[in-house]
């Protein structure tokens, strides 16, 4: 679905990606481990259009994505479920939620998507007309992937969802993935926790330096080890 191949991505006359090349397969999550400052969050804004690579190809579902802006790429089912979350705190839970649509025109398929999202989310339609700033870190990260979502992605790509939440919450986000990929969408998951990687996905890359140095499956990293090699 997702063929990335040998970009190289700077901030000014910084380079931060060196010849990244990863797949991403159909129906199936791929994880994206790494520490802090690999270029993880780099790596997800170039897919998504908000930076471009200086050399380098992006192909989506056979189309070359990596010229194209960030409106355009979630047209083609692409969507980028940012880690700092980025809501809109003095907005309803509902408005951030329907903010996902905002390049779809039909109202009735929006409104039906809004009640899917309420099925995979209860707590938000609890929560539906409270201010998005009183939720709490978990709650937040629900309605950030509902927003996410919203778009109608074919894939989806979450930026360290479990960052910052307590286990139950991080369990309780698994499951939501689960239950997404059961549905038929396709998913990039960028993480640090290997926990979550090894409970979600069966193929992992590994970036240190801005670089993949591991291509595998994730159950080759249950060693903490072995997995310690790569990352540190």
């Amino acid at each position: 679905m997702l063929n990335v191949n040998a970009i190289d991505v700077s901030y000014g006359n910084v380079q931060v990606l060196h010849e990244v090349s990863f797949t991403v397969r159909e129906g199936k999550i791929t994880t994206l481990l790494g520490g802090n400052g690999v270029g993880k969050t780099t790596t997800l804004k170039t897919l998504s259009g908000i930076l471009k690579p200086k050399t380098g190809s992006i192909e989506f579902r056979g189309t070359r994505i990596e010229g194209l802006s960030a409106s355009k790429v979630v047209r083609l089912g692409l969507s980028h479920v940012p880690q700092e979350r980025e809501l809109f705190t003095d907005m309803t839970v509902s408005e951030n939620i329907e903010l996902g649509a905002c390049l779809r025109k039909n109202k009735t398929e929006i409104k039906e998507d809004m009640e899917r999202m309420f099925t995979y989310f209860p707590i938000l339609k609890e929560y539906g007309s409270k201010l998005a700033g009183f939720l709490s870190g978990g709650e937040q990260q629900m309605l950030t992937i509902a927003r996410g979502l919203m778009a109608r992605p074919r894939l989806l790509m979450l930026d360290e969802p479990s960052a910052g939440l307590a286990p139950i919450i991080i369990g309780k986000i698994a499951v939501i993935v689960r239950k997404l990929l059961g549905d038929g969408l396709t998913i990039l998951l960028v993480e640090q926790n290997i926990r979550m990687a090894l409970q979600l996905s069966e193929h992992s890359y590994i970036l240190r330096g801005g670089q993949i140095v591991f291509n595998g499956a994730t159950g080759e990293l249950k060693d903490e080890n072995v997995f310690k090699r790569y990352i540190d």
